[in-house]
């Protein structure tokens, strides 16, 4: 009987594995599992311009089928299993548990299960809350806003400002907490994160930084405001919080993992050395040596294609019983954000800096165009670009390609 893998994830994650493995040379039996009835779809943009254009118009299905993505020739044959959540998993017996019951055999599982929002410590009133991750999520925001209505953001993250910024552009009057004393601080650092606030304040939202929420105000289970913690009130029709996210991964409770933040993996994504479970995606904590040796997650758009590529050739290579490939992997992260005019392009793992500095441009001026040299003990481990034009991108990430070589050996 040929083999089955089973994918748990049917977002970007789920269908670049499912391709890959198509693409390596994996003819068995493909299934992939996805808690969402709508096929993989684009997630970046429900922040910005599917937010913004006319998604008020639609349902979460027009939502998502305007951002699906359209699946290679490879994957023509793979099974979808929509609608369905693993709730439990036997890696001894090799079974996946799904919500109706449904119990599915595997001889190698691929977890891309990604991550859900987390939420203000705050129960009720309920009526007027957002989170942003899901074409539900948008659908449901747009049908609220409205010229004037007074938006509190929650989070000066990346999601949390590319949201107020949309907001913005469609008529709320728009107010971000953020408890850090800039946005986006661990993306970009503080020299930039100043900047930023500077910019996004005088491109009219209003931000409070260095600040936290301690109480949710409401009438008739609805919201009617923030409490921040110095007792002060902001009047708020609607609130999006963007305080972070939860790994995907309690499912698998029970089986001895480490699951503390998302799944611990090797270097070539097997979960704590199995050799028939491997994790693609923002799920995945694996040690990238082209930085050290430390297991991080990565929560970038590029990252569920660079790990479904490796994942399925561990696969690939446990079922033919063959070793994995000797090189280590070493992907170079990268994210973009659009944000108020401005467009943001990073490589590389800024947040591992203990310095940057400032090599084309001026801080007071993004507009015009910044970059940062971000490194950590004199090595370049990242740049971050604001509107510098594309044509001279390649230049700044062969920066850190070339200055953040693999260390290490594979073991």
């Amino acid at each position: 009987m040929p083999p089955t893998v089973v994918v748990v994830g049917a977002s970007l994650g789920g269908l670049r594995a499912a391709e890959q493995l198509r693409a390596q040379g994996f003819g068995g039996r493909l299934l992939v599992v996805g808690a969402e009835p709508w096929m993989p779809y684009n997630r970046p943009p429900l922040s910005k311009e599917a937010l913004g254009r006319g998604a008020g118009d639609g349902t979460a299905a027009d939502l998502a089928a305007a951002l699906a993505f359209r699946p290679r020739a490879a994957a023509h044959d793979v099974g979808w299993v929509l609608g369905r959540t693993a709730v439990g998993a036997d890696l001894a017996a090799r079974t996946v548990t799904l919500d109706d019951g449904t119990v599915l055999g595997y001889d190698a599982l691929v977890v891309a299960t990604g991550l859900r929002p987390r939420r203000l410590p705050v129960e009720r009133p309920a009526g007027g809350r957002f989170t942003l991750r899901t074409a539900d999520d948008a659908a449901a925001l747009r049908r609220e806003v409205r010229p004037g209505a007074r938006a509190v953001v929650v989070g000066g993250g990346f999601v949390g400002c590319e949201t107020a910024g949309t907001l913005a552009a469609l008529g709320c009057r728009v107010t971000v907490v953020e408890p850090l004393p800039v946005p986006m601080l661990r993306g970009v650092g503080p020299e930039l994160g100043t900047a930023l606030l500077t910019h996004h304040r005088e491109a009219g939202l209003r931000l409070e930084t260095g600040i936290g929420v301690s109480d949710l105000v409401g009438r008739d289970d609805r919201v009617t405001g923030v409490r921040l913690d110095d007792g002060s009130v902001l009047p708020a029709d609607l609130v999006v919080e963007s305080v972070g996210s939860y790994p995907n991964v309690e499912w698998l409770a029970g089986n001895g993992l480490d699951l503390s933040d998302g799944l611990l993996c090797d270097n070539d994504l097997r979960v704590e050395g199995r050799r028939d479970v491997v994790a693609v995606g923002d799920v995945a904590r694996f040690p990238n040596p082209r930085f050290d040796e430390v297991p991080r997650r990565v929560e970038h758009w590029c990252v569920p294609g660079d790990t479904a590529r490796r994942a399925a050739a561990t696969v690939v290579a446990h079922l033919a019983g063959a070793a994995t490939s000797p090189e280590p992997f070493a992907p170079l992260p990268a994210f973009w954000s659009d944000q108020l005019g401005l467009r943001l392009q990073s490589f590389g793992a800024p947040r591992l800096a203990d310095g940057a500095d400032v090599v084309e441009g001026d801080l007071t001026d993004l507009r015009a165009g910044v970059a940062v040299v971000h490194r950590r003990a004199g090595r370049v481990v990242g740049t971050v670009l604001v509107n510098v034009p594309a044509a001279r991108h390649a230049g700044y990430r062969s920066l850190v390609a070339d200055a953040a070589h693999p260390v290490g050996h594979r073991v």
